[in-house]
């Protein structure tokens, strides 16, 4: 089995990355990628624990880019002592923080009081996300689910007004790129384009460097699944797999590893062997 979508304490998820390399290797996980969004802070920890499980690990990162519908770009094999990491992830923070006073806003306009505090409660340490603001609603009692706070608040076409600044498709895989990592288009469902226009969208980001295509993945039908196989091998793709798994609390539906396809290990392992034979691991 293989997992190359995870989240860590690192951005929105529940576990350390250690913690989350244990649960891999008690669900007989033997291929695992680290996918934090906008950064790279549970990597050398996750490839320490990776080693003492005996499990292959690939160093990743979700950067979250502009479109229509926000669009996530996954980089996979990348190198954390690249001389443009830490001005990548600095940016990325700051931006990070500039958004949660607007967000507090944002609810604060729509009925719901939450303290910094309150949020930085569920984030502990690590940078704020959609999620511990999602986390804190609930423990305030404003709503019932993570779910709901999406639904209702985080995931609205209003709320896309007080999100920070996103590069480009074009520079966020570029992004990758400078840091030596293989850009892979995150969970192509949630553009909700239909196939025509993915294609279009597809041939797009092929041109801007694009490698691989996620065509397994926790949300998606067989019937899904199948359309982006067939895109990934028109357009010689590398085909990933990956379940988003962020802990039970945040995600409760999306188990690790718990994705369709999971089992096809020569999904998994082709951008594996991609990355080796490029010397990125």
């Amino acid at each position: 089995m293989y997992d190359l979508h995870t989240h860590t304490t690192a951005s929105d998820g529940q576990y350390t990355a250690t913690e989350l390399v244990r649960c891999a290797y008690e669900k007989g996980i033997t291929l695992l990628a680290i996918t934090d969004h906008d950064s790279i802070g549970s990597i050398c920890e996750g490839e320490k624990a990776a080693k003492e499980f005996g499990i292959h690990f690939i160093p990743g990162i979700e950067i979250s880019v502009k479109g229509a519908r926000e669009m996530h770009i996954l980089g996979y094999g990348i190198n954390v002592k690249a001389k443009e990491v830490p001005e990548m992830c600095a940016r990325f923070q700051q931006l990070r923080e500039e958004r949660k006073y607007r967000i507090l806003e944002f609810l604060e306009h729509h009925g719901v009081s939450l303290t910094l505090e309150q949020v930085e409660k569920q984030a502990g340490s690590q940078l704020i996300a959609r999620p511990h603001f999602a986390r804190a609603m609930v423990e305030a009692g404003y709503i019932s689910t993570i779910r709901e706070a999406f639904d209702r608040f985080l995931g609205t076409t209003e709320f896309a007004q007080v999100e920070r600044p996103k590069p480009t498709p074009e520079e966020g895989i570029a992004m990758i790129q400078n840091i030596g990592g293989i850009a892979v288009l995150a969970h192509p469902s949630s553009l909700k384009m239909e196939a025509d226009e993915l294609d279009k969208q597809l041939q797009e980001l092929i041109h801007y460097g694009l490698k691989g295509l996620e065509c397994h993945y926790s949300a998606f039908t067989q019937e899904e699944s199948d359309l982006y196989l067939n895109l990934a091998h028109r357009y010689k793709l590398i085909v990933t797999g990956g379940s988003d798994f962020h802990g039970e609390k945040v995600k409760p539906d999306i188990t690790l590893g718990g994705f369709q396809g999971n089992t096809l290990y020569h999904d998994g392992i082709e951008i594996y062997n991609e990355i080796q034979k490029a010397g990125k691991i």
